[in-house]
């Protein structure tokens, strides 16, 4: 019986996280591309090998520059332009969108906002191929969650490996 329930559990676990792995597969594949213009605070984590934390414009223009300790949860509104770069219009309260505007999903972590992550990993090492960074590349989905993908150069190039 014992044995029975540890093999049920451990297939709802590999279950569980074989669907997470789908979803963000088919996010990553589907999701819309949307560009946040970067405003990146530290190059290097001596614990954790290379990164650049970032900070978002949207955030700073949606909220000011303040700890955020009252803040909850929720979503903005971004317009994308012609480069598919995303500029704040407003604090989502659920009317309809534009056919230029997207809604992306922003968490308060410590007081303060947080668009899916906070920092961008590379290869120890190779912090030159990153330090030009002005934008991130995510992939939103429909309800706004994003994922980021890869650094983008003033250009609009991506940054980072062949």
């Amino acid at each position: 019986m014992r044995k029975a329930l540890a093999i049920l559990a451990g297939l709802a676990v590999l279950g569980a996280a074989n669907w997470t792995i789908y979803e963000r597969e088919r996010h990553l594949a589907q999701g819309a591309v949307v560009l946040l213009e970067l405003a990146p605070l530290d190059p290097r984590s001596l614990m954790q090998g290379d990164y650049m934390a970032l900070r978002f414009k949207v955030e700073v223009d949606a909220f000011g520059s303040t700890r955020k300790e009252d803040l909850a949860d929720g979503r903005i509104v971004v317009r994308q332009d012609e480069r598919g770069v995303a500029a704040f219009v407003r604090r989502d309260a659920g009317e309809p969108l534009a056919a230029n505007e997207l809604r992306l999903r922003y968490r308060v972590r410590a007081g303060r906002v947080k668009f899916a992550t906070n920092a961008f990993f590379f290869q120890e090492g190779h912090a030159r191929r990153y330090e030009r960074a002005r934008y991130g590349e995510f992939r939103a989905s429909p309800s706004g969650e994003l994922l980021l993908t890869h650094l983008r150069g003033e250009d609009l190039e991506r940054l980072g490996p062949r």
